[in-house]
């Protein structure tokens, strides 16, 4: 029985229990940080909720080839070194910085941001290409892919934006999100995803449409519930 089997076969038994436990932790986190009383205390948890997210997104892949975990490389540290650079020149996405939310940072960064970027290029394109699945291989596809993923990702960075201020994940310079940061999204989300089509490793995931969604439904409510 090799590794793939046995993973095979532990997916196969715990996926149910996976669907069921994590959105109880964003139910959970939702109404912990709707609630003044607790707030505080669940903010400290935020990024070990998206830590969760990295690991069994990982867990759940079945295709652990060397371009697979390239890509896992290459879109943690390109996503991190970006925001460095972000925070610490203003040019890419505008003037900003991060609060204590996120937990450990390092050059100003949390570093979760890293699993963070991998998380929604991962999820977003493996949810483009079930959506592309009809669609013949080919270089417009591969573009047409990218394409949905970054705009997957920079429709969910509008509804994070306004609630990460207010939960101090972030903070702008005179509390204005610029254009900038959406078009800079945009284009990054864009490069990391064509990067995603172009390599060789099997792209589906039980849980990524799962994650995708349990994170864009609780950025929606907290919109909903702070206007």
């Amino acid at each position: 029985m090799n590794i793939t089997h046995i993973q095979s076969v532990l997916i196969s038994r715990y996926t149910k229990i996976v669907f069921i436990i994590l959105p109880l932790m964003y139910v959970v986190g939702f109404i912990g940080l709707m609630l003044p009383q607790t707030q505080a205390y669940f903010k400290l948890l935020s990024a070990f909720n998206l830590w969760v997210s990295f690991a069994v997104l990982l867990a759940f892949h079945q295709d652990f080839q060397k371009s697979f975990i390239y890509f896992i490389i290459i879109s943690f540290c390109t996503g991190f070194f970006v925001e460095v650079l972000g925070v610490h020149t203003g040019i890419i996405f505008g003037k900003y910085w991060y609060g204590a939310t996120l937990g450990t940072k390092l050059f100003e960064v949390p570093i979760v941001i890293g699993a963070n970027w991998f998380i929604l290029v991962y999820s977003a394109g493996i949810i483009a290409e079930k959506v592309l699945s009809t669609l013949k291989a080919s270089l417009y596809k591969k573009i047409l892919v990218a394409f949905i993923t970054a705009t997957l990702m920079v429709s969910l960075d509008i509804l994070i934006e306004p609630i990460a201020i207010k939960l101090d994940f972030w903070q702008w310079d005179a509390n204005i999100i610029p254009l900038q940061n959406f078009i800079a999204w945009f284009i990054i989300a864009f490069i990391l995803a064509l990067y995603f089509t172009f390599t060789q490793f099997k792209k589906t995931n039980p849980l990524a449409f799962l994650i995708f969604s349990l994170q864009s439904l609780f950025f929606l409510l907290h919109t909903f519930f702070n206007t």
